[in-house]
């Protein structure tokens, strides 16, 4: 779907450029210049965080959860966040990990990258490198992270077995995957599927629970949970559909209670080696 890499790309790269004039860089992952309306993206961090961090790093966060949190870094430990945005998660990452670890930032927009490379300098942080690429193709060598987090990023995917498989790829035996999607009960309506604003969003895009079972056990993880951590009912519905333009009053009652934020945690096993033949990398 190169247009839809495209249009992320735009968006994203636009948000990055809002922060750099100041302003915050948008609501629904990236689809409104509002950041009061957003239902998805807002009061993510604890205090503490938020003062760990510039404020342009705040302010180009656009997840839907704190993965940092739910990963349980450890000192020495190699992290890498797929879809880096602005480096908010990085710079927790590293922090957490200390001076004998590393985090590393995947993102694909060089404005994102421009301005995560800024706000870890702001920060002080040494023990980071920001990797310009896709997270269908990690540029980095087999089990070589013990531990990937994401940010709402992988509902944006359009071909996310391949992301998965990724992910197990660079994933060390007993690697950890630990990260915050947005995450679907049930069938969406199909203008709210079919919708370009809605994928940028981060809506239309997103798996079922089951789906995303099915496809971490594909790629070869282990010990899945998905812990539901906030259900977007009707008045969130109405904000989300409003800013892709569609009919808020005949959609948003089929949506509300469907979309939830998510954390999605799995391992890679101890004796796993990653699958190199010819139905898994390509």
């Amino acid at each position: 779907m190169t247009n839809l890499t495209d249009t992320i790309r735009e968006k994203y790269g636009e948000a990055a450029r809002r922060v750099r004039r100041g302003e915050a860089a948008g609501c629904g992952c990236g689809t409104s210049a509002d950041p009061c309306c957003d239902p998805i993206t807002s009061n993510l961090y604890e205090a503490g965080e938020e003062a760990a961090v510039p404020d342009t790093a705040l302010k180009a966060s656009l997840g839907c959860g704190n993965p940092t949190a739910l990963a349980q870094l450890h000192l020495g430990e190699t992290v890498l966040d797929l879809g880096s945005g602005g480096g908010i998660d990085v710079i927790l990452s590293a922090r957490r990990v200390g001076p004998s670890g590393k985090a590393y930032g995947l993102d694909m927009t060089d404005e994102m990258l421009a301005l995560a490379e800024e706000n870890t300098r702001k920060a002080g942080v040494a023990n980071v490198e920001f990797l310009k690429g896709q997270i269908e193709q990690v540029p980095l060598p087999e089990a070589s992270v013990d531990v990937i987090i994401s940010n709402c990023v992988i509902n944006l995917a359009a071909d996310k077995d391949r992301v998965l498989r990724e992910a197990f790829r660079v994933l060390k035996p007993n690697g950890r995957l630990a990260v915050s999607d947005v995450v679907v009960r049930g069938e969406l309506p199909a203008d709210v599927r079919t919708s370009m604003e809605l994928w940028v969003g981060c809506v239309a895009g997103a798996l079922t629970e089951d789906e995303y079972r099915r496809k971490l056990q594909a790629a070869g993880f282990t010990d899945i949970e998905v812990e539901t951590t906030r259900v977007y009912e009707l008045e969130d519905a109405r904000a989300f559909l409003a800013q892709a333009g569609l009919d808020v009053d005949a959609i948003a009652p089929r949506v509300s209670g469907r979309v939830t934020s998510a954390f999605v945690r799995a391992k890679k096993p101890a004796a796993a080696r990653s699958c190199c033949g010819p139905t898994c990398c390509n």
